[in-house]
């Protein structure tokens, strides 16, 4: 490469730097994300991902497609994870006790991993998990922001109730005892 062509991307290079600092200057912040956030704005919009999600098909861990329609007509709570996700794998043990204590009656659990089947399978068999998951991949992501997790990250937990509309998401690792307060008044 000649030094005029050199000279040229380095131009080009501190342009785009520049454009971006200017950018950067000029953009609002975020809000600073809570770690619990109630969904209750765009509620059409999440409950048509309730439908979706519904309407889906997921592998369980030994590879065999599940529909997701068999979770309908009771409170479900969808927990996207992954192996790799620190706060994800900390919350699992006390999620698959709470799962292993309702065993049902009042709210299914289920797992929804954005990962691969096999470094899911490999957690599982280390870890008892009292509630099914599903490996959903990258397309877990979409699925998640579908319903309401619009910074895309993880954990993610969805509380939708028996009539398929969603009653209140978390995004990070879950505060179990405000958890338990939503799920215990599901019993109501």
């Amino acid at each position: 490469m000649n030094k005029k062509h050199l000279a040229t991307y380095v131009a080009v290079a501190a342009l785009f730097g520049v454009m971006g600092a200017v950018v950067a200057l000029y953009k609002k912040a975020p809000a600073p994300a809570s770690p619990q956030i109630s969904t209750t704005a765009g509620a059409g919009a999440v409950t048509n991902a309730v439908t979706n999600l519904y309407a889906q098909s997921l592998n369980n861990l030994a590879g065999e497609p599940q529909p997701m329609a068999q979770w309908k007509g009771k409170p479900l709570l969808v927990n996207f994870w992954a192996t790799w996700c620190g706060p994800c794998v900390q919350e699992m043990p006390e999620l698959s006790h709470l799962a292993g204590e309702d065993k049902g009656k009042h709210f299914n659990v289920i797992g929804i991993g954005i990962d691969s089947p096999t470094n899911m399978s490999e957690f599982a068999a280390k870890h008892q998990i009292a509630y099914p998951l599903y490996v959903a991949g990258m397309g877990g992501t979409e699925l998640s922001k579908e319903l309401g997790n619009t910074m895309g990250g993880l954990p993610y937990t969805v509380l939708i109730g028996a009539d398929g509309q969603v009653l209140k998401t978390y995004i990070g690792k879950l505060k179990f005892d405000e958890l338990r307060a939503d799920l215990a008044k599901l019993k109501g």
